[in-house]
């Protein structure tokens, strides 16, 4: 990989998602960053010698989805939850992901020294990525730069931003990308008892060209341009690996 190692992660202010209750009430339920979302990427972007910058809206201590803590999220796994775990106490002590970056904060020639971005999912983003206008300069950024970008589950959800920065307009139209299906998303809403903003129907009709089904949900990734996208945690891994191989290319 080149000299610039620089990677910029995003994340969400929000520690709950919009829920759209039958009776026309919308709730807010309990959410954050999916931990194997992030931290099996993050490690992945750390062993390579890269130095990472966290971000978000405002500047919040991220918070991690109640679900994605639990041992049942990990198959009972205790050692690698609390490797998961241990990674963002290190994080916090070390690379201020407590206090991340404000992203109105990170000027345009800052972003032109960063050689990748990593979108993790969880709820959370559905809150407040797809509307954040300074996510859309920054995504822009990374989008006319040709620069290596990763999201999984509902962090594409983010590239909705796209509409509101500097170009007015959904930047990846035409993309072959994965995120979390309507059809897992349904399920969940069988568990919240509420409905749930979906983002794989609302990217296709701004015209991504979404990739779903058993293969995707069991870990397969979709890789278009400088886009790298997966549907779930299970996909965690190959994004990481993935999005690595697009970094040294560049």
């Amino acid at each position: 990989m080149a000299a610039n190692r620089k990677v910029l992660i995003v994340l969400s202010d929000a520690s709950s998602f919009p829920l759209y209750k039958a009776d026309g009430k919308t709730v807010s339920q309990d959410s954050g960053y999916f931990l194997m979302e992030l931290a099996k990427p993050l490690q992945k972007i750390l062993d390579a010698g890269c130095e990472v910058t966290f971000a978000s809206p405002e500047g919040k201590e991220p918070t991690p989805d109640p679900l994605s803590v639990s041992l049942a999220a990990f198959a009972g796994n205790y050692y690698e939850k609390n490797r998961e775990l241990d990674l963002i106490e290190r994080m916090k002590k070390e690379n201020g992901f407590s206090r991340p970056r404000n992203f109105s904060e990170i000027s345009d020639d800052e972003l032109k020294t960063y050689r990748g971005v990593f979108i993790p999912g969880g709820h959370a983003p559905l809150s407040d990525l797809g509307d954040n206008a300074e996510l859309g300069r920054i995504l822009h950024h990374f989008h006319t730069s040709s620069k290596p970008t990763a999201s999984l589950c509902h962090g594409p959800w983010a590239f909705l931003s796209t509409k509101y920065g500097p170009s007015k307009q959904f930047e990846y139209a035409g993309y072959k990308m994965t995120s979390w299906s309507d059809a897992e998303e349904n399920a969940m809403e069988t568990v919240f008892r509420g409905e749930i903003d979906k983002v794989e129907s609302t990217l296709r009709k701004e015209g991504a060209d979404m990739h779903e089904g058993v293969a995707k949900s069991m870990g397969s990734i979709t890789f278009d341009r400088e886009l790298v996208t997966g549907d779930n945690p299970m996909a965690a891994n190959a994004l990481g690996d993935k999005f690595l191989e697009m970094m040294a290319a560049t």
